[in-house]
């Protein structure tokens, strides 16, 4: 959204620039704000004091929302004979081997949110790094995406995990939910998140960890919290 347009400066009006809410606060203030034309999403920005160039100090990991992300994911799960059938029932809603490389590296077939494979089809899911990694997609042990037991992966992915990581400039955005959720459920999300964050500091990480915290809609301005 263009910062000058009408919308956002209303919503900007709202905001004490200059103070740092207390979370309620703030999540009250965004369902205040002049509506989207649609249901927006609720994004977390966290700034981290380390350094993502350093692999000791990378923050990655999963957590499951308590009231989901207010999306439901499409999920791909890589997996051959009795765990294709297992994904199938689990409601994957694409499954399949090597006959998928081609329609995903020529096709450009990208209708899925997160892949899930099985550890023995990691090394026909590797040929595609170069096209699934630069888009977040290639299946990680560490995210629970490459496992044998597929039907709690999809589950999980279903009922509202998300993946958290660091970008280049040391920061994490996240949507955790849609301002239709209400405060109350907003504010849910936002603790196990948030606490899940703070538990995956890195031990090379030295002084702050936190250094920065702020949320907003996907159209507004961002309000920085208070995070002790």
């Amino acid at each position: 959204m263009k910062k000058n347009g009408k919308r956002y400066q209303e919503c900007e009006k709202l905001i004490d620039k200059s103070k740092v809410y207390p979370v309620a606060e703030a999540i009250e203030l965004l369902e205040k704000m002049p509506k989207a034309k649609f249901d927006e999403t609720v994004e977390l920005h966290v700034k981290l004091g380390v350094d993502s160039k350093h692999a000791d100090q990378q923050v990655r990991g999963t957590t499951v929302l308590p009231n989901g992300t207010g999306k439901t994911l499409k999920v791909l799960v890589f997996a051959k004979g009795p765990k294709a059938d297992e994904a199938v029932k689990a409601g994957a809603d694409y499954v399949g081997a090597e006959e998928l490389i081609p329609k995903i590296e020529k096709e450009n077939w990208f209708d899925y949110d997160v892949i899930v494979a099985t550890p023995d089809m990691m090394g026909v899911v590797g040929r595609l790094g170069k096209v699934l990694g630069p888009k977040g997609l290639m299946p990680n042990p560490k995210s629970g995406t490459v496992t044998m037991d597929v039907t709690k992966a999809i589950n999980e992915i279903k009922s509202g995990k998300v993946e958290y990581r660091l970008d280049k400039t040391n920061i994490i955005h996240l949507g955790f939910g849609k301002v239709s959720f209400g405060a109350d459920k907003l504010a849910e999300n936002y603790d196990v998140l948030m606490n899940a964050i703070i538990k995956a500091k890195p031990a090379a990480a030295k002084g702050q960890y936190i250094k920065g915290v702020s949320i907003s809609t996907t159209m507004g301005p961002g309000l920085h919290i208070n995070q002790k």
